[in-house]
């Protein structure tokens, strides 16, 4: 697998977790407080910030049959094009939120939800384009930002093994190689017990692309879960004030600066296969056993269970040899506490 190029940063095997913050609808749709955001993530330790480009008119229209009232979520009995107007970003905001961000010094991206979304984002510069896992189906729309030539990264939330398949093919048969899959649960908040974070490395082995996790649970070591079971990629939602429409799978900047510890110390813990070094085989030797002198034992004298035992510190013959030894003899005459060595044997 190939690691994603997201601006000036590498994602993927070898390189520090990206960490992403999702602003989403937490802005409130006040302006300052969108920046605000963009430099409290930076402080709490985020790689990027992202947010979502989209108007009510580009998701759906206005329309207030039962077709078009959600049910089962924690938007349960809102009007789909009612909830967009309260939580859309305008779109005379960004080239302000790009600035902000390059003056940050943190990467800014978007979700685009339709092609005119995808189109101003390209003339902003985006380094990277996410897709929702809603938005999985939209293979126009696929097709479109594929064809940008930027890295393109899907949620799977809603997805099946035949929809991530479709999407991977799309994109691919579109000319673009830099894909990234976020496992991903569509519950808001997601249950802990319905992370499934087993179906990250699952994911990696079976579609050779850059995994990570977009998590909604409200745990802060879920995340370090996912970077243990192989994430490379973290997005989870931000918030300064714990209000909106997305406030109850939203973390906040201290919570997102201790999920960020987790995820660190995850990575740094998870090292590479190794059982023990010779350094540290050296380094402990006086806390392991070996076969030991307990008595004087003279030259040609038969070794016994009453001048030698296995004891600590490490420093003569394995333990393994104790019995082989118990039917030889001292080739010289060793003192008590002299520990025993081949040389010593006959």
């Amino acid at each position: 697998m190939k690691a994603l190029q997201i601006g000036k940063r590498k994602v993927g095997p070898g390189q520090p977790v990206f960490i992403i913050a999702e602003i989403s609808c937490n802005h409130l749709q006040k302006k300052s407080l969108a920046l605000r955001m963009i430099s409290e993530a930076k402080k709490a330790g985020a790689d990027a910030v992202k947010f979502q480009t989209y108007t009510p008119d580009t998701m759906t229209i206005d329309c207030s049959n039962k077709h078009f009232r959600i049910k089962g979520t924690v938007w349960n009995g809102m009007n789909l094009y009612k909830l967009y107007q309260e939580a859309y970003t305008p779109w005379s905001w960004f080239p302000e939120i790009a600035a902000k961000a390059k003056k940050e010094g943190i990467i800014f991206f978007s979700t685009p939800f339709d092609e005119t979304a995808a189109d101003l984002l390209q003339k902003l510069g985006v380094p990277a384009y996410k897709i929702a896992s809603f938005e999985i189906n939209h293979i126009p729309l696929l097709k479109h930002v594929a064809r940008k030539g930027k890295p393109v990264i899907f949620s799977t939330g809603v997805a099946t093994k035949k929809d991530i398949e479709l999407a991977l093919r799309t994109i691919r048969a579109s000319g673009n190689r830099q894909i990234g899959i976020m496992k991903c649960t569509s519950a808001y908040p997601a249950p802990i017990e319905e992370a499934n974070l087993a179906t990250i490395p699952d994911m990696a082995k079976k579609y050779r692309v850059v995994v990570g996790l977009s998590d909604h649970t409200n745990s802060l070591t879920v995340p370090a879960y996912a970077v243990a079971q192989g994430a490379y990629m973290v997005e989870k939602h931000f918030t300064l004030e714990k209000k909106g429409h997305d406030a109850k799978f939203s973390i906040t900047p201290r919570e997102f600066s201790e999920m960020v510890k987790n995820i660190r110390e995850a990575e740094a813990s998870k090292g590479k296969a190794m059982y023990s070094s010779t350094a540290q085989v050296s380094k402990h030797k006086f806390i392991m056993r070996s076969i030991f002198a307990v008595a004087d034992i003279a030259k040609g004298e038969r070794f016994t269970r009453k001048n030698i035992r296995v004891i600590r510190p490490g420093y003569g013959m394995h333990p393994a040899h104790l019995d082989r030894l118990l039917r030889r003899r001292a080739a010289k005459g060793i003192k008590r506490g002299t520990p025993i060595d081949f040389g010593m044997v006959r």
